[in-house]
């Protein structure tokens, strides 16, 4: 089947049960994967980045060839560039040195203009704290007033939670035979969780939703920042509120090492084949951790974020 832009084809990535690696632990259930590190931006970002932009251009908050500034980890920025080039909008990715140097260049490489920020003073190279999160808000919005851009604001806009009920929610549904009894989720924007969770239980009530967080950072359930740091890309920024997880409700809240995460993401490689990202790790890490305990049994939906590819120059592989 051929389609008109390469944005026709952002979502409706597979699925894959984990059945492998349940099995080799001796749990009891199933995992169900979502592959949208097959997006073309290799990341599910691509979801709301489109999500994003097409609100902004409904609502006339974006105009005909005005710029788009957004701070990154890389995959938004990476969503926002295929999406931004297409639709004929200039882009601007502001993005912390503390993030891998794959991204910036598949970002340059889609036509993006990367601003890269330095880590504040204590950060760790490969560790993107929230004060380093902070310091690249600050230039973002620097860099959008001086350009008279418009800011895609991924922590806020409303269209990054909606693509993903619009989509990610009801495809896992689907794929799993209306048989999900969970959903977990590593927390960055929030915007993957509150629209799945809220789309998956507009199907069925009783889903159990569980915030992902790394271990030490664990704000979201109301623990204080006790270890910030951690290697786990993309999220677990130490943020206490997102706004897009506003009266979304969590069953339960998980913490995962860097290690965990680590771990689990090269299992995926080894035994499922699924060449993914730190985030993807620490989601399955979870997922295992709940047919270990509350979800015995059951039959847990993950997505995997982003691709394996995007961490070759870090510690991830090596």
């Amino acid at each position: 089947m051929a389609v008109g832009s390469i944005l026709d084809v952002i979502g409706g990535t597979p699925s894959v049960w984990l059945d492998r690696m349940v099995r080799a632990r001796g749990l009891e259930g199933r995992i169900l994967a979502k592959l949208d590190y097959l997006n073309p931006g290799f990341s599910k970002k691509d979801r709301a980045a489109k999500g994003i932009i097409e609100e902004a251009e409904a609502s006339g908050a974006l105009r005909p060839g005005q710029t788009v500034v957004e701070l990154t980890s890389g995959n938004m920025g990476t969503g926002l560039a295929i999406v931004c080039g297409i639709r004929g909008y200039p882009f601007v990715a502001v993005m912390s040195r503390g993030n891998s140097v794959e991204r910036a260049r598949m970002m340059a490489a889609l036509g993006a203009e990367v601003v890269l920020v330095d880590q504040v003073a204590g950060s760790v190279p490969g560790e993107v704290s929230g004060a380093d999160l902070a310091e690249v808000d600050r230039v973002a919005r620097q860099v959008a007033a001086d350009r008279d851009a418009f800011r895609a604001d991924q922590f806020e806009r409303s269209g990054n939670a909606a693509a993903h009920f619009a989509t990610t929610g009801p495809e896992l549904w689907a794929d799993s035979d209306e048989s999900l009894t969970a959903f977990a989720d590593f927390a960055g924007s929030g915007g993957t969780f509150a629209g799945t969770i809220r789309a998956l239980r507009a199907r069925d009530p009783g889903i159990r939703g569980y915030l992902v967080e790394p271990q030490g950072a664990a704000v979201l359930s109301g623990a204080a920042a006790q270890a910030p740091g951690h290697p786990i890309q993309g999220g677990g920024y130490a943020m206490p509120d997102l706004s897009l997880l506003q009266g979304v409700q969590a069953d339960g809240f998980l913490q995962v090492s860097g290690e965990q995460a680590r771990q689990a993401t090269r299992a995926l490689a080894r035994e499922e084949g699924i060449f993914a990202g730190f985030s993807a790790g620490a989601n399955v890490a979870a997922a295992l951790d709940l047919l270990a305990g509350p979800q015995r049994g059951g039959v847990v939906g993950v997505v995997i974020c982003d691709s394996g590819l995007k961490y070759l120059s870090t510690d991830l592989w090596g």
